[in-house]
């Protein structure tokens, strides 16, 4: 199996000003490959720490990939660093960059200035990997590492340039390489914890054949995906994706890159259905997640981001008594939210929200994290049937939003 290095470089990550997400981005690119991430580093802006970082990566690894480093000002230092790595002899320009720098920056109205003209110089011992939606071109470098036979792979560190570029990074890496072949599958579920999970599925995970690996892939949004991989040879996944079927149902709600919006939506359109929001707790986070999905106009009309009482009773019909009675956090008001919204946007479905994100707000009977969800859908007859669930949870409030919003799409998955 062929191994990597992923090395982020600039000071901005090392003090905490930025978040590298583009390794995380890469470290899923490679490991698709069936390539083996090894190292994965943050180097500051120092010439030396650079080069020793870099060179002890191309000799105890087949790929590094180095993001960052490469931009107009004077502490991106990489270029040349790289220069010297390589044993290049001097520059040359990238015609082709040049070119898309010329455009860029002629589309912003920027005049162009012998700054910009550096980035389209590139190491003469490299092969530029052209970048469209930046000013830095991706550089390949070959024959490098103690046995001369490593890669090494500098992108822009701006992640939408980064990840612009991977494809065709990834295409060179399986032109130069000869890469065992590997075949991936991916289940998605929702609602069962990782742990729960893992337990539920532990003999059916023991039969699996030696030469397919399982991988538990959890994220609080989407769910606990669950990757198949078979190394050497295609793969027939059927079977065991038919036994997991049978144990966990209906928690099972895609593969691949599916989302619970995603699925929502397909499910939506295919059908010819609407659908209306109606958010408290969630605050337009669940407006968001729809509104992700490409297309979504197809069936989705709108959404009231009620947090008052004032909102909840005046825009979607919440009586004043069940705020009295029961309070805003309670199953009676998120049944008349949702069926207020549904009304009031004339759609067939509807999912409501409201709870308590914290870090205040809290009390005995209702702590922290407590947040009733319903999902309403409109009955051929012209009545409305509401489905509600209530849920628990005691993380910070970021990630307290994220799973109401969650479990509420999940709840209307499962009521389409």
């Amino acid at each position: 199996m062929k191994t990597a290095s992923i090395c982020t470089i600039g000071d901005e990550i090392l003090i905490g000003q930025i978040v590298d997400t583009n390794s995380s981005h890469i470290a899923r690119q490679l490991n698709l490959l069936g390539i083996q991430v090894k190292y994965m580093t943050s180097i500051g802006d120092d010439r030396a720490r650079i080069l020793s970082e870099l060179g002890n990566c191309l000799d105890n690894t087949d790929i590094v990939i180095v993001t960052g480093g490469l931009g107009p000002t004077k502490d991106d230092i990489t270029k040349d660093a790289l220069r010297e790595l390589s044993g290049a002899r001097g520059y040359k320009q990238s015609p082709e960059q040049m070119a898309h720098i010329e455009r860029i920056l002629g589309a912003r109205g920027i005049p162009l200035i012998d700054t910009n003209r550096a980035q389209a110089l590139v190491p003469d011992s490299c092969t530029v990997i052209p970048n469209k939606l930046g000013t830095a071109p991706g550089m390949a470098f070959y024959g490098l590492g103690k046995h001369r036979s490593s890669a090494l792979y500098s992108l822009p560190g701006v992640p939408f340039e980064a990840i612009g570029l991977l494809p065709d990074v990834m295409a060179d890496i399986r032109h130069h390489f000869d890469l065992e072949e590997i075949t991936h599958h991916t289940v998605v579920t929702f609602g069962i914890p990782e742990s729960t999970l893992a337990k539920q599925i532990e003999a059916w995970e023991d039969a699996l054949p030696a030469n397919i690996h399982l991988a538990y892939l959890p994220n609080p949004t989407i769910g606990v995906r669950l990757r198949l991989t078979q190394f050497g040879g295609q793969a027939d996944f059927t079977p065991y994706l038919t036994e997991l079927q049978s144990l966990l149902g209906e928690a099972i709600y895609g593969e691949g890159d599916d989302t619970l919006q995603s699925v929502i939506g397909d499910k939506l359109r295919a059908a010819g259905k609407t659908l209306a929001l109606a958010e408290s707790c969630t605050g337009g986070h669940l407006s968001e997640l729809i509104t992700s999905v490409p297309g979504c106009s197809d069936y989705y009309k709108g959404s009231v981001t009620s947090y008052s009482n004032e909102v909840k009773m005046k825009v979607l019909g919440v009586r004043e008594e069940t705020l009295a009675q029961h309070g805003a956090v309670s199953e009676a008001c998120v049944r008349e939210m949702a069926s207020g919204v549904l009304r009031a946007l004339d759609t067939d479905y509807a999912v409501a929200t409201s709870g308590i994100a914290g870090p205040g707000g809290g009390s005995p009977r209702k702590p922290v994290g407590t947040a009733w969800l319903a999902a309403a859908k409109k009955l051929p007859d012209g009545r409305v049937e509401v489905a509600t669930q209530c849920v628990h949870f005691a993380s910070s409030r970021s990630v307290n939003i994220e799973r109401f919003a969650s479990y509420a799409l999940d709840l209307l998955r499962r009521n389409l």
